[in-house]
């Protein structure tokens, strides 16, 4: 999460996929599209709902904030190999894909802080791989599960 000031925005830059040697337990979150306009997202390890950054992400519509969601486009079907400089990860940044600006809807527990977002726009269907979900019901337009 980075807070622009100029902007009043805050940047969620999101990696969906973490693998065990480039993440470390601490830092692999869970987050991932419960469906195309709801998004569960973790906050940093240290992060608590009565922090500032906790405040700020709850409160962020009545303060006049706004919050991006941006994901790392692994998931929407490009593939890059990490380059490795003395063991780590380093040197390429992979493409990105801007979801759009969201809304707090509701939060769980803290350190992280589990936060449910409302996307503003959908999520394309045909353009998210392994997202935890798939287009099959009719009437409400997802089922919650595995993708195929």
């Amino acid at each position: 999460m980075l807070w622009h000031e100029p902007s009043q925005c805050d940047l969620l830059f999101i990696t969906l996929n973490k693998s065990e040697a480039l993440f470390s337990p601490s830092t692999r979150y869970r987050d991932l599209a419960l469906g195309p306009s709801l998004f569960h997202w973790e906050s940093q390890s240290t992060t608590t709902a009565a922090s500032p950054t906790g405040q700020r992400t709850i409160h962020h519509e009545a303060r006049g904030s706004r919050v991006l969601l941006i994901c790392f486009a692994e998931a929407f079907g490009y593939v890059r190999e990490h380059r490795r400089e003395g063991g780590r990860a380093g040197g390429v940044t992979e493409p990105f894909r801007c979801l759009g600006f969201a809304s707090y809807e509701s939060h769980e527990g803290e350190r992280p802080m589990a936060i449910r977002w409302r996307l503003e726009r959908p999520i394309p269907a045909g353009g998210c791989r392994g997202w935890g979900w798939r287009f099959e019901n009719s009437q409400t337009g997802l089922t919650n599960g595995p993708a195929p």
